[in-house]
């Protein structure tokens, strides 16, 4: 890192505002503050009052400027903030002197990059940063906190210690094979790996619910022309989104609304009623109905009861992927005088038209019967509720835990007979955690995590 050029950017989002703020981080920066100050030497950490000046010492703006010397800043490089007054324009002039005076515009997510390879933030500390500023409810953001105070980093380096130890025992093993002590029988090996699968499997509970929080779930509304998607998609987001008419195929595109329902952030489509038509405009919006289908975690299929399964919703049915959650809806109920019920397809309680997991009967006009349908929905994905173990994951993290899961699996079926291959396989366990924090991972992946963070950050 001792040769990266000083990069610059605004850190403080686009548009007018009452603070904007230049981030500037690199080698040797004391000079460049000194210059941008008008010839004043700020003290480390200290925030100065002062004009910013132009090559021509004309005034920029005035306000703050603080100086972090490396390492104690947060890209472990020296560092200096300029908060000025945020207007487009001000911001703009202050970044272009940053460039004239030899600095580089920063690239998405360097300044978080920059501290991940001066060792002041994990990789899995670092994302969290991306996912603090995305953060879509309260509760992924105390998650995203939680991460990027190392919550989620420890518990990957507990699991990785338990298994240093006990590569080292079995490592003993082979390379010592004609010792009468039998090393991994005296040591309880077999006890030891049982108990870090055990670990594994809590933080992958833990981290599978925590990537509920982060990514939310999806879920589509589907069902044949006119069954009530739309009051459906309206009456869970409490507002008019969609238009809602008796004519068939009003809907002639997707419709998508953000709720959260217990903290976890849903993603709720109402697809364009999937039927054959002539007209282009809703074949368009069919074929995104389509796609969106493809990419749901839960799909709502909508019936009307008095009608049952016709030729369409069977259409509809026969397209849906295999492995789909489903909840069966019979919606209209304030038209045939029902109770909202919300039961397990098999208990016969209620008819079902569809091998869904769940049957409700509710009425979307009167909002009877949601509350069932907001209960079914998180059962669905499998969330137990928010606590203090949780923490943001994102599907790297998942597919990580899930490999070391994998080979410690394998590593338990060769322990006793092969020792070679459980060696192999604790091996390559440790290298699926330490794809986590950073320890071991390939630079393109670097790459594709810091594309994704804002310029500034």
């Amino acid at each position: 890192m001792k040769n990266n050029p000083v990069i610059a950017a605004i850190a403080t989002a686009p548009g007018r505002g009452g603070v904007g703020v230049v981030r500037l981080s690199g080698q040797n920066l004391l000079p460049l503050a000194q210059i941008l100050s008008g010839g004043k030497t700020p003290k480390p950490r200290v925030a100065m009052y002062t004009d910013f000046t132009d090559d021509q010492d004309r005034v920029i703006d005035n306000g703050l400027l603080l100086f972090f010397a490396a390492p104690a800043s947060f890209t472990g490089e020296d560092v200096i903030e300029l908060q000025g007054h945020g207007g487009p324009v001000v911001m703009q002039m202050l970044l272009q002197r940053c460039l004239q005076l030899g600095a580089r515009l920063a690239e998405p997510g360097e300044f978080t990059k920059r501290a991940f390879l001066n060792n002041k933030l994990d990789l899995a500390q670092a994302e969290s940063v991306a996912d603090l500023i995305d953060a879509s409810s309260q509760s992924a953001a105390r998650m995203a906190v939680r991460s990027l105070k190392g919550a989620f980093s420890s518990e990957i380096h507990q699991l990785v210690d338990e298994l240093i130890t006990l590569r080292m025992l079995v490592e003993a093993t082979l390379d010592f094979p004609e010792e009468d002590i039998d090393f991994l029988q005296a040591a309880d090996a077999a006890g030891k790996l049982e108990h870090v699968q055990s670990a594994l499997e809590h933080v992958l509970l833990h981290a599978e619910q925590g990537a509920l929080l982060r990514e939310g779930m999806k879920v589509v509304l589907v069902g044949a022309p006119n069954v009530g998607k739309s009051s459906l998609l309206n009456a869970l987001a409490g507002e008019e989104v969609a238009i809602v008419t008796d004519i068939a195929g009003t809907t002639r595109d997707t419709v998508r609304e953000q709720i959260t329902l217990d903290g976890v952030p849903v993603h709720i489509i109402d697809t364009a009623g999937l039927r054959k038509t002539d007209d282009v405009v809703e074949k368009i919006g069919i074929e995104r109905s389509q796609q969106a289908v493809q990419q749901a975690d839960v799909a709502l299929i909508l019936v009307d009861q008095r009608e049952g399964i016709n030729e369409t919703t069977a259409e509809i049915l026969a397209q849906l992927p295999a492995g789909l959650h489903k909840i069966e809806v019979h919606n209209k109920i304030d038209l045939t005088g029902e109770v909202a019920t919300s039961v397990p397809r098999e208990t016969g309680q209620l008819h079902a038209f569809t091998d869904a997991e769940t049957v409700i009967a509710l009425s979307a006009k009167n909002g009877v019967g949601l509350d069932l349908l907001r209960q079914a929905l998180l059962q669905q994905v499998g969330w137990q509720g928010e606590s203090e173990g949780l923490f943001l994951a994102r599907t790297r993290h998942i597919q990580a835990l899930q490999q070391a899961q994998q080979e410690l699996g394998y590593a338990s079926q060769c322990q006793h007979d092969q020792i070679e291959l459980f060696a192999e396989h604790l091996r390559l366990a440790q290298n699926a955690l330490n794809e986590i924090t950073g320890e071991f991972s390939a630079d393109d992946l670097l790459g594709v995590i810091f594309s994704r963070f804002c310029i500034g950050k």
